[in-house]
């Protein structure tokens, strides 16, 4: 099996780009599966044999979104090593994803964006730093992956551009706002090291995903903002406030990097949900 797993994960980075963080999560979950198989070759897997594992997911207790991420992963392994002739049949061709809830996502208002990127006053390395992070966080409405794998010569403080390698390795050109281009350069100038990485941590290294959260979640703490969120929320308010003052929704699409409007128009979910909010607290018959 190790051989079948070992050429399919292959694919997904060769041919599909697919990020490091997909690939190991998939591999988690294919490994996981061929222990609940025990002894069944690859090829006697059939249709009741994952219908019996997704029914063992659910005595776990584990989340929809995760059951629905774990049966992902077995439908692409089983659609590619069927499609390359290693298997007769795919058994995952009727293999049902259970159906998700739209989760709308958490977002700040105006005011507390605000209040969370001016938190870092000093003009000392790591809060110069951390003020850069947030302005573009919120500025470009990147993700923290993007944000942590973004190099100095893919920020163009001439034409305030910068190119980021978005989700399966897809390049692509987002605007970002003269603040935070300003924070950026200051923050550059005032570091000892040179490197090639915009943000590092202290030890001279680049920064990970998990730095980037405890950042957001000290500063989220210092401004006594109440919401519990992650550094994603500042992307959410990115789209958000976007939407809110007129932007086209297909532009928005594109600032985000989305490969479907659908992913997209859940923003539009959210600025509804807001609306009906205050004509429910606003209208004398609502």
């Amino acid at each position: 099996m190790n051989r079948y797993v070992e050429k399919f994960l292959s694919y997904l980075d060769i041919e599909k780009n697919y990020s490091k963080h997909t690939i190991l999560n998939y591999k988690i979950d294919l490994e996981e599966f061929f222990i609940f198989l025990k002894d069944t070759s690859i090829e006697r897997v059939d249709y009741f044999h994952l219908r019996r594992y997704l029914a063992n997911l659910r005595t776990r207790e584990f989340k929809p979104r995760t059951v629905a991420r774990k049966l992902s992963a077995l439908r692409s392994f089983f659609k590619f090593i069927y499609r390359e002739g290693l298997i007769g049949k795919n058994p995952a061709t009727l293999l049902m994803t259970p159906k998700l809830d739209k989760k709308l996502p958490q977002f700040l208002s105006e005011k507390d964006v605000e209040r969370l990127i001016e938190g870092p006053k000093e003009k000392d390395e790591p809060n110069l730093r951390d003020r850069a992070i947030l302005e573009t966080l919120y500025s470009t409405g990147m993700r923290v992956s993007e944000l942590v794998s973004l190099d100095l010569n893919r920020v163009d403080f001439i034409s305030n551009i910068v190119k980021v390698a978005g989700k399966g390795k897809k390049e692509r050109l987002i605007p970002i706002g003269e603040t935070a281009l300003k924070v950026i350069r200051e923050y550059v100038d005032k570091r000892k090291n040179k490197s090639e990485a915009v943000f590092l941590n202290l030890r001279g290294a680049r920064l990970t995903d998990r730095s980037v959260r405890n950042i957001v979640d000290k500063h989220i703490r210092q401004a006594s903002i109440q919401s519990k969120i992650s550094p994603h929320a500042l992307r959410h308010s990115f789209a958000t406030h976007l939407l809110n003052a007129g932007a086209d929704l297909r532009a928005v699409q594109e600032l985000l990097g989305h490969v479907n409007l659908s992913t997209t128009q859940i923003y539009t979910h959210m600025t509804t949900e807001k609306l009906k909010k205050v004509y429910d607290n606003a209208h004398p018959r609502a």
